[in-house]
C-alpha cells in the first residue's frame, strides 16, 4: 500500500511504514508543506490497526538540511505583521509535539547530513539509527536564532547535559561516531545497512508485541520524563496495568502463548481500544 503526498513518500510494507523526506534537489529541507505531510503521515499511522511501526528516512544525499531558507532574511520571522507574535508558535513545535502523542514507535533513520530542524524532529523519535554519512548539527546559534522543536527539552532527555550544551552553543556540525559516542544514536551502520537495521528492529517491535502495550508504554515513558516524583509513575502505571491492560485480551493472549510456547496474537487494536483516559497525563490531578 502506498498513500501519495508531494513532499515525502509513505510506503507501507508488512506492518512498517517507512516515510521518507524527498526534496531532494534542497538537500530535504523543511517547508511547511513537508511539515503538514509529515503530521499527516504520523495520523495515518495512528490510525491504521496494520501499521506498527514508522521510519524516517531521507532521500538522495541528505535526511534533511534544515528549514527551507526561500524567504531569506525573513525565514524565521513567521509572526511579523502579526498583532500577537508572541503568541506565535513555531512549526517545528508542532511537529514534534505530534510525534510525542503517537501512538506507534518512530524510528529515524539517519541517512546524511541532519541539520537544525533536521536534527530537533529526530529528538522527538524514539530511537534514531545513523549512516557513517550522517552529519548532525544544531546549527541555530550559527544563524542568530534558537533552538526549536521543543528541542530544549528533548536533548536533554537524550544525550548528556554538557554534551547537549556544546553541540547547542557551538552550532559545530558532527559526525556519526561523535553522535553515537554523545548518545543522540542508538547505532552507526554503513550506509546500504541503515534501512535493512531500522527495518529489522521495527519487524522486532511488530512481529513480538501487542500494539496496544508498545503505545501505552511510550506514553508511559515519556509522562514519567514529565513527573516529579516516581509515585506519579507508580499510580499511572497502576491504572494501566491492574487498572485497565491486566483484565483485557491482549494479557490473557500473552500469557497464554507464552505458556503453550507459540508466537502470540494480539487482539486488540489502538484504533478503538485505548482507555478511556489516555492520552496520559503527568499532573497527580489526573490520577484522582
Amino acid at each position: 500500500m502506498r498513500v501519495d503526498f508531494e513532499t515525502i513518500r509513505a510506503e507501507l510494507e508488512a506492518g512498517v511504514l517507512t516515510v521518507t523526506l524527498n526534496r531532494p534537489e534542497k538537500l530535504n529541507a523543511l517547508n511547511t508543506q513537508m511539515l503538514d505531510e509529515l503530521i499527516a503521515a504520523v495520523d495515518w499511522a495512528d490510525g491504521d490497526d496494520d501499521i506498527r511501526a514508522v521510519i524516517f528516512t531521507g532521500e538522495g544525499r541528505a535526511f534533511c538540511a534544515g528549514a527551507d531558507l526561500a524567504r531569506g532574511k525573513d525565514t524565521f520571522n513567521r509572526a511579523k505583521g502579526s498583532e500577537n507574535p508572541e503568541d506565535f508558535r513555531d512549526g517545528g513545535g508542532r511537529l514534534t509535539l505530534r510525534f510525542l502523542e503517537a501512538k506507534k514507535p518512530l524510528i529515524s533513520a539517519c541517512n546524511g547530513p541532519a541539520v537544525g530542524i533536521g536534527a530537533t524532529m529526530q529528538c522527538a523519535m524514539d530511537i534514531r539509527l545513523a549512516s557513517e554519512n550522517a552529519r548532525i548539527g544544531f546549527v541555530f546559534a550559527k544563524r542568530g536564532v534558537v533552538m526549536e522543536a521543543c528541542s530544549s527539552w528533548f536533548l536533554p532527555r537524550i544525550a548528556p547535559f554538557g554534551r547537549g550544551m556544546e553541540w547547542m552553543m557551538t552550532g559545530r556540525i558532527f559526525d556519526a561516531a561523535e553522535a553515537l559516542d554523545g548518545g543522540f544514536v542508538r547505532s552507526v551502520h554503513k550506509a546500504d545497512d541503515l534501512l535493512p537495521a531500522a527495518q529489522k528492529l521495527a519487524r522486532e517491535i511488530a512481529d513480538n508485541t501487542s500494539a496496544m502495550s508498545v503505545a501505552l508504554c511510550r506514553q508511559l515513558m515519556l509522562t514519567g520524563l514529565m513527573n516529579d516524583h516516581p509515585m506519579l509513575s507508580h499510580r499511572l502505571e497502576s491504572r494501566c496495568l491492574q487498572g485497565y491492560m491486566g483484565g483485557k485480551a491482549d494479557a490473557k493472549e500473552g500469557v497464554a502463548s507464552f505458556l503453550e510456547k507459540r508466537a502470540p496474537n494480539f487482539p486488540m487494536r489502538v484504533s478503538a481500544d485505548m482507555p478511556p483516559f489516555y492520552p496520559l497525563r503527568p499532573v497527580p490531578e489526573y490520577l484522582d
